[in-house]
C-alpha cells in the first residue's frame, strides 16, 4: 500500500455488514534454484566459473536465461545482475523475464476487481474462491472510495448491500428447503451448492472475494503499466500499487525503472519502459 491508502481503515462494520476498503496482497511463492545444475551445465559447455551477485531466484533464472541467448557466461558485462537486467529492459528484450515467476494471494477485493483483472491472460494464472461452495451469508462488501468519501452515498451502498445479503440469505434457505422437498435423495452438499449458485445472483460485483494468482516478472511489469496508471480504476490501481511495493522489495533488478508519482492527487506508477 503507498503512504496516503496505509492510513485508510481496512474494515469497518455498519448495519450488521462488514465493509472492506483496502486490499491485501500476499507473496506466498516464489522459485528457487538448482545450483549443482546449473554448474552441470556450465561445466558441460566449457565455462569454468561463472557467478552473478543476486541470490533472487527469479532474477539470477531471468540472467541465465538471457546468458543463454548468447551464451555470454564467460565474458559477463560488469555491474552483476542489476546492471544486466536494467540493459534488457532497456533495450526491450522482455521476453527472458517470463521465466521468473511469483505467486500472490489477493483478498479484500471486490468482484468487479477480478473481472477486470482476469482480463490478464497471458502469463497469468488464477483460482478465486467459489460461490457455489462457499457460503456467502457472512461475507464482506468493498466500497469505492469515492462512495466512501460521501456520506449520503456511503449509507446508500451499506443499506443496498446489506438488503443483497439479507436476500441472499432467505434465498439459500428457501431453496435449500425446496431442493430438500423436491429432490430428497440428492446429497446434502448437492443441494446446498444448487441452492448457493443461484441465490449467489443476487450478490452484487462489491462481494469480496479471494484470488490466487501467478504470473511472471513480464507480465507483472504489464499490469503494473496498464493498471498502475491514472486511468486506470481506484481499486485495480490500489492492487498494482500493492503489487508493486511487494516486487520493489522482493526483485528490484525488475521493477527499479516503475515509480510511485502523483497525478491529479492520485497515486500513480509510472515506467520510461512499457513496452518491456
Amino acid at each position: 500500500m503507498s503512504q496516503t491508502e496505509s492510513l485508510v481503515e481496512p474494515m469497518i462494520v455498519e448495519n450488521g455488514v462488514k465493509i472492506r476498503r483496502k486490499p491485501e496482497v500476499y507473496l506466498v511463492g516464489k522459485q528457487a534454484t538448482d545450483p549443482e545444475e546449473i554448474e552441470r551445465f556450465l561445466a558441460d559447455h566449457g565455462v569454468q566459473s561463472w557467478s552473478t551477485d543476486t541470490d533472487q531466484a527469479g532474477q539470477k533464472l531471468t540472467e541465465i536465461a538471457g546468458r543463454i541467448c548468447y551464451m555470454s557466461f564467460a565474458r559477463p558485462r560488469p555491474g552483476g545482475n542489476s546492471a544486466y537486467l536494467r540493459n534488457i529492459i532497456e533495450v526491450g528484450h522482455g521476453s527472458v523475464l517470463e521465466h521468473a515467476t511469483y505467486n500472490f494471494v489477493i483478498t479484500g477485493v471486490s468482484r468487479s476487481f477480478t473481472h477486470e483483472l482476469i482480463r490478464h491472460r497471458a502469463g497469468f494464472g488464477y483460482s478465486q474462491l467459489s460461490q457455489r461452495y462457499v457460503d456467502e451469508s457472512q461475507c464482506e462488501f468493498v466500497e469505492p472510495p469515492v462512495i466512501a468519501a460521501d456520506p449520503e452515498m456511503h449509507a446508500m451502498f451499506v443499506k443496498t448491500v446489506a438488503e443483497c445479503q439479507r436476500a441472499y440469505i432467505e434465498l439459500t434457505d428457501k431453496l435449500s428447503a425446496r431442493l430438500e422437498q423436491d429432490s430428497p435423495d440428492l446429497p446434502k452438499t448437492d443441494r446446498r451448492k444448487m441452492a448457493r449458485q443461484a441465490a449467489r445472483s443476487i450478490l452484487p460485483n462489491a462481494t469480496e472475494t479471494k484470488i490466487f494468482v501467478t504470473a511472471n516478472a513480464r507480465a507483472i511489469r504489464h499490469f503494473l503499466y496498464l493498471r498502475g496508471n491514472f486511468h486506470a480504476e481506484d481499486e485495480i490501481r490500489a492492487v498494482a500499487i500493492a503489487v508493486w511495493e511487494i516486487m520493489r522489495r522482493e526483485a528490484p533488478h525488475f521493477f527499479a525503472d516503475f515509480e510511485l508519482r502523483k497525478e491529479n492527487g492520485k497515486d500513480v506508477l509510472f515506467t520510461p519502459h512499457p513496452k518491456v
